[in-house]
């Protein structure tokens, strides 16, 4: 049911019924000949090492997945940049600053919120911060935890694009 083509009945620019799937990725309305795109939302998540070499994962605090591990991160906002958009989730789920930051690698995701597919392009990072001295929770995570990478439960990562980043970055580090 998440699927736009099964969600979207009404044409965003007039409202008329007679707006309908063009093709797997866009839309057309036959009333007023508006025609609308399916596509993917920039998001972005953290690999985040203490100095001991474990990786910090968080505990998601909503759905989708709920309870599930994940990265630091979330979406992009409109006219802001992905590495701009990595500093402020860090600081607003962690209140941690981030000192350092170099791409990994981008998978795609199908992330459904409230019953809706969005789909998105998630770029990871490998992160430094200045220090871990007043990490905190809040936003959208319950908790947080560091974990020796040998010792990471992917079956617990709370998406494949999340999973494909981590093992990516551990990958890398041999």
């Amino acid at each position: 049911m998440a699927r736009p083509e099964k969600i979207l009945k009404y044409c965003p620019s007039c409202g008329s019924g007679l707006f309908k799937p063009d093709s797997p990725k866009s839309f057309h309305c036959s009333s007023c000949g508006f025609k609308f795109f399916i596509n993917s939302a920039a998001a972005v998540a953290a690999v985040i090492e203490n100095d001991a070499g474990e990786i910090l994962l968080t505990v998601r605090g909503v759905e989708p997945a709920i309870g599930a591990l994940d990265l630091p991160g979330g979406f992009v906002d409109p006219m802001e940049s992905g590495e701009e958009a990595l500093k402020r989730e860090v600081k607003e789920e962690l209140n941690l600053d981030v000192s350092e930051m170099q791409y990994l690698i981008s998978y795609p995701n199908e992330y459904i919120y409230n019953g809706y597919s969005v789909f998105t392009t998630d770029y990871g990072y490998a992160c430094k911060v200045k220090n871990f001295d007043n990490i905190k929770v809040a936003d959208d995570i319950a908790d947080f935890q560091f974990f020796n990478p040998k010792e990471i439960d992917f079956n617990k990562i709370s998406s494949n694009s999340i999973k494909k980043i981590l093992k990516f970055y551990l990958s890398e580090k041999k």
